[in-house]
């Protein structure tokens, strides 16, 4: 191997891991969230810590009999944006027992 080919194979391997935390910085800075596996990509937006309304908690509890969560806007209303890369298989595609 050259001096040429060391010194570029060198700059590649510190260029990953810096690119690595520039694009972590990136998605911490735009409040998502990366999940990867070999079937999808997928960036899944996050509450806000500074929103006024859920201050980071992400909605909160409504009253009444049966209570249930209040998705907040600073993040509800945001689109995931997925990538699929291997179809999932599954093993029974008509389950036997009943959807309750």
């Amino acid at each position: 191997m050259t001096t040429r080919h060391l010194r570029a194979a060198l700059m590649l391997a510190a260029a990953v891991p810096l690119a690595a935390a520039r694009a972590a910085a990136m998605l911490k800075a735009g409040h998502w969230r990366l999940y990867a596996d070999r079937h999808r990509i997928e960036l899944m937006p996050r509450p806000r810590r500074s929103c006024p309304d859920c201050r980071g908690a992400g909605g909160w509890w409504g009253g009444g009999a049966n209570p249930e969560m209040e998705a907040c806007g600073c993040w509800a209303g945001r689109r995931t944006l997925r990538i699929t890369l291997l179809p999932e298989r599954s093993t029974d595609p008509w389950p036997d027992e009943p959807p309750f």
